[in-house]
């Protein structure tokens, strides 16, 4: 216990945090009937999440290095759980909304931590092990969350993927506090929080502009507003980060071709491949009759795809240039993407699986190989600054993703319906409108929106193919001899799931 109890811990912590960037997907529809939610109130609800998780990541890994990175691990696990407690009684859905935000929080925290105290505790070939096995539970909770999450939405009801939160955080404070030693980093480092505040109103102000766009227009006040205020923390984080003496992001990393090709991988990566999810299993559960269940185990295509496939390049591509991985695998989910934007009103789920293996193949090349891109192409001693930098994009990549597609869905089912009656039906309210509207009406709305997000998700992650094969290149001239870029991608670095 002594030996193995410390990885038990965190990967009690990990398995739950990226579990609740999934597990909410197939209990949108129930949700959005118990809580009388929006479309906007959906997209926040994954959304809150991931943003939260991706702006303050950075931020809490620095805090951790200084504060004590078992103290903030401990603590980001006892927010966690409030915040799951506070999620499963959410009266409506601003609460809701609010707790899941604050879950992401202490996700973050969570997920700053795992590997620097692993890094600690674990030495050569155990470290290794160590890190072998937190990648594994890592990309297990993306597989397992839809369909644990359909289990207990059929079952004891959706609040139910809250509360399982609570006795298995529980579990990992107790492991952490007793088998886990506490361990910081170098002494003297400075925590950026000005930078930290100024990249999560970017992040925000972008999403919120996103999806105020959905339902007001892109001229809107809102949407404008939201917008400038994004520019405006950009512009104020490249300020800060030129200037501070510890940066979050050393920018003069963005002279690197190589790693600005990886950050853009990473970032249209986890939006292109699931941002559509969401919609999908509104569309399957709302138009179709499926159950949370049936729903959730649609996706096993997918998932059983991106494992076959992790563990076979993982055997037959070792040393493979990132830009063939990395390239190859968006290009496989764009074509992916555009293989499922052929749903009409008679389309059935089956209508996706064509797409879903496409995708799955492509996220099994991409996902085991892009941290380590990212680490391969800066010196070693910024990995660490790389490795969350990659991390933070691709869950700011999800946020966004989510937000564009719902947009997208909801601007294009305003061709055939009333703006009101496209906004409820994107929202999972069909049976609003079934009075209203026949039934061939609002299958042919929903898939005519499902098939213009999927479109623009298809030819986003092909553009951003050729975008890392331009810029993701081995090293020439003295380097030349340094590892390519992807060539030793660092096992338990490289899976963070949909999110």
């Amino acid at each position: 216990m002594r030996t193995w109890g410390p990885l038990t811990a965190v990967c009690l912590g990990t398995f739950m945090l990226l579990l609740d960037v999934t597990i909410v997907v197939v209990a949108l529809p129930d949700m959005a009937r118990a809580l009388h939610a929006s479309l906007g109130d959906l997209q926040w609800v994954v959304d809150g999440y991931a943003l939260a998780l991706a702006a303050l990541l950075l931020g809490l890994g620095a805090a951790a290095d200084a504060l004590g990175r078992r103290r903030v691990h401990v603590a980001g696990v006892v927010l966690f759980a409030v915040a799951s407690l506070l999620c499963g009684l959410a009266s409506g859905p601003g609460t809701l909304v609010a707790a899941r935000a604050v879950q992401g929080v202490g996700a973050a925290a969570m997920f700053a931590t795992t590997l620097p105290l692993l890094g600690s505790v674990y030495q050569g070939r155990q470290r290794s092990a160590a890190l072998g096995v937190w990648g594994a539970v890592s990309g297990g909770a993306a597989a397992v969350g839809p369909v644990l999450g359909g289990v207990l939405t059929e079952g004891p009801g959706w609040r139910w993927i809250f509360f399982v939160n609570l006795p298995v955080s529980v579990a990992a404070i107790w492991l952490t506090l007793r088998l886990v030693p506490e361990s910081k980093g170098r002494a003297g480092a400075r925590i950026d929080w000005l930078g930290t505040v100024a990249f999560a109103a970017f992040a925000g102000g972008a999403t919120y502009a996103v999806v105020r766009a959905g339902e007001d227009g892109w001229g809107s006040a809102a949407t404008l507003g939201a917008s400038a205020l994004a520019v405006a923390a950009l512009v104020c984080f490249v300020l800060v980060e030129r200037r501070a003496a510890h940066p979050l992001l050393d920018l003069s990393l963005l002279r690197v071709p190589a790693f600005v090709g990886v950050m853009a991988g990473g970032f249209v990566f986890n939006g292109v491949a699931f941002g559509t999810t969401p919609y999908l299993s509104l569309w399957m559960q709302t138009l179709l009759g499926m159950s949370p269940v049936r729903a959730g185990l649609t996706l096993l295509p997918m998932t059983v795809a991106a494992m076959a496939v992790a563990i076979a390049a993982g055997r037959l591509l070792h040393g493979a240039p990132a830009r063939r991985t990395i390239g190859g695998g968006l290009l496989l989910i764009g074509a992916g993407c555009l293989a499922q934007a052929v749903l009409g009103a008679g389309s059935t789920w089956t209508a996706l699986i064509p797409g879903f293996v496409l995708v799955g193949a492509g996220t099994g090349l991409v996902s085991p190989t892009v941290a380590g891109a990212a680490l391969a192409a800066v010196p070693p001693e910024r990995a660490g600054m790389a490795g969350g930098a990659v991390n933070t994009v691709r869950q700011l990549g999800y946020a966004l993703g989510v937000a564009v597609a719902g947009t997208v869905l909801s601007s294009r089912m305003r061709d055939t319906l009333p703006r009101e009656a496209a906004h409820t039906l994107a929202g999972g309210g069909a049976g609003a409108l079934r009075g209203s509207f026949p039934e061939h009406t609002l299958r042919a709305a929903f898939a005519s929106g499902l098939d213009a997000a999927l479109l623009v998700a298809g030819c986003a992650g092909l553009a951003a193919a050729v975008l890392v094969a331009v810029l993701v290149r081995p090293p020439r001239g003295p380097r030349g001899t340094a590892p390519r870029s992807g060539a030793r991608p660092l096992p338990g670095k490289e899976t963070v799931s949909r999110g």
